[in-house]
């Protein structure tokens, strides 16, 4: 099957597909509707050959459809019928949840994307599962007005890494992670990474919409450790 994968965010809109040897990319900004944003892939994929998409969608969704507008585009996600404008089946994801996906080794995956906001998602045992941690309330505000891109602007890198490390550390003592993979663009910005976290790569989101159209081998591949672990649990 070819694999078309749209990766959406607030500056730019990259593609890439299977049998490709180099993604492609197109500029987005605050006038970026879904209706251009179909028609800048269309454009720009013409001469490649896929049947089905992946979209990482940069904001809430679910059932293949946005839930709630993107705040760096522009309006006109909530309801767009995707697979009708692209004329072929379309799976859309949250963009965290997809980059997730593609860093997933196996177990109980922490993802975090130190991007324009803070993305969060996690992978157990092959099956993804994005979250809005970055609401969550943290010192005079949330996680993310703490680790946001606004937030290294106005605090500098010093007092932003500090927040970054005292969030991760947060989320990992509250939810046992067996691995976590901290993403997106300011990842590079840190000086090292916190205890027991590793650097994802952007590339990532690209095999992450690939996977999308493995669920089912993902979902078995899962209930065969759970099965595995329970037969040691036994066993003890």
């Amino acid at each position: 099957m070819n694999v078309l994968v749209v990766d959406v965010g607030g500056s730019n809109v990259k593609i890439f597909a299977t049998g490709q040897d180099e993604p492609r990319k197109f500029s987005s900004g605050t006038k970026m509707t879904a209706k251009r944003m179909v028609s800048g892939v269309r454009k720009l994929a013409k001469d490649w050959k896929y049947e089905v998409i992946s979209i990482g969608y940069p904001g809430p969704a679910l059932r293949d459809r946005a839930v709630s507008e993107p705040p760096n585009l522009a309006r006109g996600w909530v309801g767009f019928d995707f697979q009708s404008a692209f004329g072929c089946p379309v799976r859309l994801i949250n963009d965290a949840a997809m980059q997730a996906l593609g860093s997933y080794r196996g177990g109980k995956l922490l993802f975090l994307g130190l991007g324009t906001g803070l993305g969060s998602a996690m992978v157990v045992d092959g099956i993804v599962m994005p979250m809005e941690l970055a609401h969550l309330p943290y010192k005079n505000g949330t996680f993310e007005d703490h680790v946001s891109a606004d937030a290294l602007k106005k605090q500098g890198k010093k007092k932003w890494r500090l927040h970054v490390a005292k969030v991760v550390a947060l989320l990992v003592a509250a939810l046992h992670p067996d691995d976590v993979v901290l993403g997106g663009g300011n990842v590079k910005k840190l000086k090292e990474m916190p205890p027991g976290c590793r650097g994802g790569d952007n590339a990532n989101a690209f095999l992450g919409g690939f996977r999308m159209w493995e669920y089912s081998s993902w979902r078995r591949k899962g209930s065969r450790r759970r099965e595995s672990a329970e037969r040691r649990n036994q066993t003890r």
